[in-house]
């Protein structure tokens, strides 16, 4: 039998554009040089240069998970695949799980629980409210559960669930593990997983770390490790098996190749956010994210979420009426080589404020992109007290980090 003819492909020189676009959307980031420069190293998965660099991930990754646990894994796969990871592992068929939804990836992770064969209630979250601590603990009282599971920051709808340091206590002191999602919320923001007694932290390389989509990591408590080592079940998933990936993170042994260059960039990518610290790095995203909101409604917008819980690390804007979301991501991209992010049905754009994308230039460039193409599309707007306003945020020089 003859053997297919190859197909006629274009290459990527002509697929992407000349100017490359500036990703201010829910993610991927911008990535340093430094982060793109390790993304094209490939070294031996296994040896002694490998070995250390994988000790240096582990380090940097304890700093920025704030947690002394020795258990910080990295995942070849995208958040999604971390966050499956931590579920798979630490829901037992039949136990019982409280899954704290409002929006969308939420309910990813009570889905994953429900897929593992966990018995799954889901507490929702009324539109555009934080999840509520006393509310949690009604819940908690009426029923044996054994893990929690709640996002930080819903990228989906950007609500920020500013009680969850509460929650997660109230987890551990009813017996529960806590799984968090911090994908967009990790090194933005605030997030200390020992004092807050969280079990497991989950976050992408590809948002706040300003690393490499495709690589991410996983902090486990010593409780939650304790729980994996003592399961009854058989894990299904191999490659996602904590107990495996404890061979080469922990053990210098096999697993499965590992994705090299990704956690070069991963390391690149952490050991920049050492260099910043976490303080002045929460400052920066505070005062930027700040400062674009402000102008954003100076300009005449409406911000989709209320402030007591907006997330700052992904900042949803209502189109005016008449005006088609898509249309103005569209002109955005091919005039102003901006990309930023439409929603999962709701009318509105998402501007992320995530590593890299916090920087003045940035904010310039998309809130003068995101005017003048609302203006093109027949709305009126006025753009100039939208940079002026957005211009006095980024004057101040100190904030008190919330």
């Amino acid at each position: 039998m003859p053997l297919l003819p190859p197909p006629s492909v274009e290459s990527l020189d002509d697929i992407l554009p000349q100017e490359p676009l500036l990703m201010m959307g829910a993610g991927p980031v911008p990535i340093p040089h430094k982060v793109a420069h390790a993304n094209s190293i490939v070294i031996n998965h296994l040896g002694e240069t490998m070995n250390k660099v994988i000790e240096q991930v582990k380090a940097m990754g304890r700093y920025v998970f704030q947690t002394d646990s020795g258990h910080v894994l990295g995942v070849a796969g995208p958040g999604s695949a971390a966050m499956e990871m931590a579920i798979a592992n630490l829901v037992a068929p039949g136990e019982k799980v409280l899954a704290i939804c409002n929006g969308y990836f939420s309910r990813r992770m009570a889905e994953m629980a429900t897929r593992v064969g966990g018995e799954v209630t889901v507490l929702e979250v009324p539109n555009f409210e934080v999840a509520s601590a006393a509310r949690v603990e009604e819940v908690l009282k009426g029923g044996d559960y054994k893990v929690v599971t709640i996002v930080q920051g819903e990228t989906s709808n950007t609500v920020f669930n500013r009680e969850l340091e509460a929650i997660t206590r109230l987890a551990d002191a009813h017996g529960c593990v806590a799984i968090v999602d911090a994908v967009c919320t990790l090194s933005t923001m605030p997030l200390e997983m020992d004092a807050w007694k969280v079990d497991a932290v989950i976050t992408g390389g590809q948002k706040g770390l300003s690393s490499i989509p495709g690589v991410s990591l996983l902090a486990l408590s010593r409780k939650a490790w304790r729980k994996i080592e003592q399961r009854k079940h058989r894990m299904a998933h191999w490659c996602l098996d904590a107990l495996l990936a404890d061979n080469f993170w922990n053990k210098k042994s096999y697993h499965y190749t590992a994705p090299v260059s990704g956690v070069l960039a991963i390391h690149e990518a952490l050991r920049l956010v050492c260099e910043e610290t976490l303080p002045r790095r929460f400052e920066r995203h505070l005062v930027c994210s700040r400062a674009l909101q402000r102008g954003i409604e100076a300009m005449g917008l409406e911000l989709l979420v209320p402030q007591a819980a907006r997330l700052n690390s992904v900042i949803g804007i209502k189109v005016p009426e008449g005006v088609s979301a898509d249309a103005v991501r569209d002109t955005m991209s091919r005039v102003h080589r901006v990309e930023i992010s439409g929603s999962f049905g709701l009318e509105i754009v998402r501007i992320g404020q995530m590593g890299e994308q916090s920087r003045a230039h940035n904010l310039f460039r998309t809130l003068h992109a995101l005017g003048s193409s609302i203006q093109g599309a027949g709305a009126p707007l006025d753009l100039p007290a939208g940079i002026a306003e957005l211009e006095k945020g980024l004057a101040q020089e100190t904030v008190t980090v919330a």
